[in-house]
């Protein structure tokens, strides 16, 4: 089945939206409940890789808006993240690793729309596979994508990883 097929990254997209990782495996089998009770519905008219992301990223959406409301808590716009989540210099320390963390934490703060498209992207899907699950145009994407990248990029410039 599809779930069995997408497990991986539908692990990898749970912890992409939660940070929690008690939540993240909550995520992972909601969306696996979602998949379950959707699949009757699959008409096929977009691929199944697309299909499975779309009911992940739709859950996962409705998880953090959930979670976001208990919490009281508002997202962050791109205009408004100015750095990443760590303030300190934790790559002098502690290396890639460390890095991957601090860019992860900066992807939870962005809002679900952009945090799902980035998420997808890491997922190598195209610009119009992610306009699929998103709704949005190809051109649409890849003009968020790009300025997703420098956001995320803007911190590292100056800075060698690896």
């Amino acid at each position: 089945m599809a779930a069995a097929q997408f497990a991986a990254a539908i692990e990898r997209l749970a912890r992409g939206y939660e940070a929690d990782a008690d939540l993240a495996r909550d995520l992972v089998q909601e969306i696996h409940a979602a998949l379950w009770r959707s699949f009757a519905y699959f008409e096929g008219q977009c691929s199944l890789r697309s299909w499975v992301y779309r009911i992940a990223h739709n859950v996962a959406v409705t998880h953090i808006q959930r979670s976001r409301r208990a919490r009281k808590g508002g997202f962050d716009t791109l205009d408004a993240i100015d750095d990443l989540a760590a303030p300190d210099d934790p790559e002098a320390d502690a290396g890639e690793a460390q890095l991957v963390a601090r860019l992860m934490a900066t992807i939870h703060r962005l809002a679900p729309a952009d945090r799902q498209v980035m998420l997808l992207y890491l997922e190598d899907l195209t610009a119009t596979e992610i306009g699929e699950v998103t709704g949005l145009s190809a051109s649409a994407v890849s003009s968020r994508i790009h300025r997703l990248k420098t956001l995320l990029a803007k911190p590292y410039a100056d800075k060698e990883i690896g």
